[in-house]
């Protein structure tokens, strides 16, 4: 076995102090040291440093291919590092990595939390919309910012959106000579690089989305053309979704299925017809943190199919239509379970039809909620829903 020309090495704020033998070694013996500004500072890397490119390329480091060549990265380089990029790029023989402790693991030190019960987020170039999935009483969460500034716009985003009860830890360039940890958020002279802890243990009762199917429907932004909230909690029971599984959610309307199916931990392409119904759609994922799991693409189902990789399930809403059956029964793997919802006739009987010749359970959805009826209450029902659970 050849020796691996790429060494990738996380680098602490400690400089070279922090580093192994091996790191060490690695550094002395590359002819080309790839970093950021100051991480090349912090080793004195000389003629040899060669800053990233911005925006950020790995095409000059993979021009170095087969050369002694080392790269500095922030603490851990698997963990919200660059390590997993170049590392997809190369095989396994190719490279090396020798990790230090990094923001995560030397803030919960700090703190004395237990790292395996807190939620780690690196937010230094994600919107901080990636909490609302993961806030409630009693939540742990560690996160990575971009600068300072982003400390005070943290703070009131989790303010603006029923967090603001939440305590604030801010750390500065942990591990190095200008550590720094300090309670809130207000402090005007807060310097980079830097992460928060934020702790949900004095957050209300409530705060926080519940983990249950069947969000309100008052959370999602909508004209009416929602999958009520009833319906899509035993909507998402039939799609069963899992973390990584991908859906395909076709006539999506409001995108509240989708929505749903990426906070159980899956990935969703919904699909919608109406440019402005899709635009609902994307602002629904932004408002749940989800923008980097849900694709939304504004055409009709039937146009779409032929360019969508292969789905886990597959929802369809408003019934579809003959064709669109047809279209997926051509392209879907046996054994995709496709999940269909209807409200007329004319949904209610292709519906019937599909059940007929392909199985599954036909399920008629009938819900009543109290009203009132002058100065009594009665029953008031919304429109049946009919539901289809088949297999491809």
């Amino acid at each position: 076995m050849t020796e691996p020309w790429l060494a990738i090495i996380g680098l602490g704020e400690d400089g070279p102090a922090g580093l192994s033998d091996a790191s060490r070694a690695a550094l002395a013996r590359a002819e080309v040291v790839f970093g950021a500004p100051r991480h090349l500072a912090l080793v004195g890397a000389g003629a040899r440093g060669q800053a990233w490119p911005v925006p950020f390329d790995l095409g000059p480091l993979l021009a170095r291919r087969g050369q002694p060549v080392a790269m500095l990265v922030s603490g851990d380089p698997f963990w919200f590092g660059a390590g997993g990029s170049v590392a997809a790029q190369l095989s396994p023989a190719e490279w090396v990595a020798h990790p230090v402790a990094g923001s995560f693991s030397l803030l919960a030190a700090r703190l004395g939390w237990r790292l395996e019960e807190v939620v780690c987020l690196g937010l230094h170039a994600a919107p901080f919309e990636r909490l609302r999935p993961v806030l409630a009483p009693g939540v742990r969460v560690l996160c990575t910012l971009r600068d300072g500034p982003a400390v005070g716009a943290l703070s009131g985003w989790l303010g603006a959106n029923g967090f603001g009860a939440a305590r604030l830890t801010v750390a500065e360039a942990l591990g190095g000579p200008r550590e720094r940890l300090r309670e809130g958020a207000g402090w005007p002279d807060i310097a980079a690089p830097v992460a928060v802890a934020i702790d949900g243990a004095t957050l209300p009762p409530g705060a926080g989305l519940p983990r249950a199917s069947g969000l309100p429907d008052e959370l999602f932004r909508h004209d009416g053309q929602i999958t009520k909230a009833p319906v899509r909690a035993v909507t998402l029971s039939a799609l069963a979704p899992r973390p990584g599984a991908l859906l395909w959610d076709l006539g999506a309307g409001s995108g509240s299925v989708s929505v749903e199916w990426c906070l159980a931990g899956g990935r969703a392409i919904a699909v919608e017809a109406r440019a402005d119904r899709a635009a609902t759609i994307r602002a629904n994922a932004q408002h749940f943190g989800l923008s980097h799991r849900m694709e939304v693409r504004a055409e009709r189902a039937l146009t779409a199919l032929p360019a969508l990789p292969r789905p886990a399930a597959v929802f369809v809403g408003g019934g579809g239509e003959a064709a669109l059956y047809d279209a997926l029964w051509s392209c879907l793997p046996p054994g995709t379970p496709v999940v269909a919802n209807g409200v007329t006739l004319e949904a209610e009987g292709l519906l019937s039809d599909l059940h007929a010749r392909h199985g599954g359970t036909l399920l008629r959805i009938e819900i009543a909620a109290a009203g009132r009826l002058g100065r009594f209450r009665d029953w008031q029902a919304a429109r049946p829903v009919v539901q289809w659970r088949g297999q491809r």
